[in-house]
C-alpha cells in the first residue's frame, strides 16, 4: 500500500486510459483474496458484469483491491461481501459488506491521510492510508467514490466509473 501511495503521488500523465473489462478486474482481485474469504468463512455474492469501463486498468485494480481488502478486514467470520453493478445507475460498481461498519462521526474524515477512525484504532488494523489512497486514485481516474456505512451493520462503497469521454486534440 505504501508503494502504491508513493506511485499515485508521482503519477500524473502516465495513466493509460483504455477500455477495461470490469469483470476481469474483479475476478482477478477476488482470486487474489480467495484464501481470506475461505479462511475467514466470508461468503462472496458476486454478480458478473459485462461492463467495459474507460479507465487505467492497473490503477482501477489497485482501487478495487483496496476496497475489497477493507471489506475483508472489517467483516467478521461468517459475513457476506456483495459485489454488483447498481441496478439503477449505469457504471456504478458497489462493494457492500456485513462488517462492523463505520461510526457516523468518523465518516466525514475517512478520506483524510492518516485518519483511521475509532474502528481502525480499536482493531489495530488501520494505517489511515487505504481510503485516502482510494480517493486519490478515483480522482486521478476521473471516477467518484461514495461510502455509506451503519455501525454494526456494514459498509456500502459505490465506485462511480462514469467519466467524460477523452478528447483528442489534433
Amino acid at each position: 500500500m505504501a508503494l502504491n501511495y508513493l506511485k499515485i503521488e508521482k503519477s500524473g500523465s502516465d495513466l493509460d486510459f483504455v477500455n477495461v473489462s470490469l469483470n476481469r478486474v474483479i475476478k482477478e482481485t477476488v482470486k487474489k483474496f480467495s484464501i481470506l474469504f475461505i479462511y475467514n468463512h466470508i461468503q462472496l455474492d458476486y454478480r458478473e458484469t459485462a461492463a467495459i469501463i474507460l479507465s487505467d486498468e492497473k490503477w482501477l485494480r489497485v482501487l478495487v483491491e483496496q476496497i475489497l481488502s477493507n471489506s475483508l478486514k472489517y467483516t467478521p467470520e461468517g459475513g457476506i461481501i456483495r459485489i454488483y453493478m447498481s441496478p439503477t445507475q449505469e457504471q456504478q460498481l458497489i462493494i457492500e459488506d456485513t462488517g462492523i461498519g463505520i461510526r457516523s462521526e468518523d465518516l466525514p474524515r475517512i478520506f483524510e491521510r492518516g485518519y483511521s477512525g475509532f474502528n481502525g484504532r480499536i482493531h489495530e488494523k488501520s494505517t489511515g492510508l487505504g481510503l485516502f489512497l482510494s480517493q486519490e486514485i478515483t480522482k486521478r481516474l476521473g471516477h467518484n467514490l461514495i461510502i455509506e456505512s451503519t455501525l454494526g451493520k456494514g459498509t456500502k462503497v459505490t465506485i462511480d466509473l462514469a467519466r467524460e469521454p477523452l478528447r483528442r486534440d489534433h
